[in-house]
Parts: structure tokens; C-alpha cells; sequence
């Protein structure tokens, strides 16, 4: 299969801590309830929300566009490697392609590349 795309993004984690204490609608608009539900129940919750943060901007920049933050859902697998569900326009633009992942982070940066193959 051809690769389509490639996408990739850095995120400081605190330009993430700093948006969920000052914008309390942040969390809700960005995150879907399962990325919420596996960052915040971390101890270093902030880190794990800006690798998401990151994957999503990764996932649009491989395929392309822009999209709802919600269209972008990043999960684990029962190994832990981060997978990408797409909804909405996402699901639509991507059409059958499939999107990798790999998220990495350190104490202060997460970063994320996703390859759209199709």
C-alpha cells in the first residue's frame, strides 16, 4: 500500500497544563471521554493530554485538513501502542486509509508522527 501522507507535531506540556487551568472548556473540546478518562488517571496526566494533543495535529497534517478535535480519538491497544479512531469529516477524508501512530514524550515535550497508508 502507497504511503498518502505523513504528519508530525511537538507540544511543550505546559502549553497544555497552562490551557486546561486557564480554559476549563479546553479538556471537553479537545478530548474525547476514553482520552480523558486514560490522561487525567495518570500522574503525569498533563504529558499524556499533549501526546494526544500532538497525535491529533499529526493525524491532520497526514491527511491533509483540518478537522473537529473530536474527529481525532487516540486510544491504546491491550499492548499499549497508540492507535487513532477517526469520526466525522476524518473518517470521510481518510476514506479507507489506514493511520499509524507513534506518540513519544519527555518531561516537557510530547511529540507525536502519524503515516496515512491507503
Amino acid at each position: 500500500m502507497p504511503i498518502l501522507g505523513v504528519g508530525t507535531d511537538i507540544v511543550e506540556t505546559e502549553r497544555i497544563r497552562d490551557l486546561c487551568e486557564r480554559e476549563e472548556a479546553f479538556l471537553r473540546r479537545v478530548f474525547s471521554q476514553s482520552e480523558l478518562d486514560y490522561s487525567l488517571g495518570k500522574p503525569s496526566m498533563y504529558l499524556h493530554l499533549a501526546a494526544r494533543f500532538a497525535a491529533k495535529e499529526a493525524v491532520a497534517k497526514a491527511l491533509g485538513h483540518s478537522f473537529s478535535w473530536q474527529d481525532v480519538e487516540v486510544t491504546n491497544n491491550s499492548e499499549g501502542k497508540p492507535e487513532v479512531i477517526l469520526h466525522g469529516k476524518a473518517k470521510d477524508v481518510a476514506g479507507g486509509a489506514k493511520v499509524h501512530l507513534s506518540v513519544s514524550h519527555t518531561k516537557h515535550y510530547a511529540s507525536a508522527v502519524a503515516v496515512v497508508e491507503g
